[in-house]
């Protein structure tokens, strides 16, 4: 498989996860949205360091 076929199944990986709550629960999807919105931004930086942190690992533990 190659670099692009790679980069593309990701991407469709990520757009499905991403689509899987506002599909089963736009009312929850709305209120998690809503806590974000009142978080400060060092904790929205937290959170996303957390986010590439965890991700990473996963890419690291799937390419060992």
């Amino acid at each position: 498989m190659g670099s692009w076929e790679i980069l593309l199944t990701a991407l469709g990986l990520m757009l499905l996860l991403e689509g899987i709550l506002p599909f089963l629960s736009p009312a929850r999807l709305r209120e998690v949205l809503a806590q974000v919105v009142r978080m400060d931004d060092r904790s929205l930086r937290i959170a996303g360091l957390a986010a590439m942190l965890t991700g990473l690992g996963l890419i690291y533990l799937a390419s060992a």
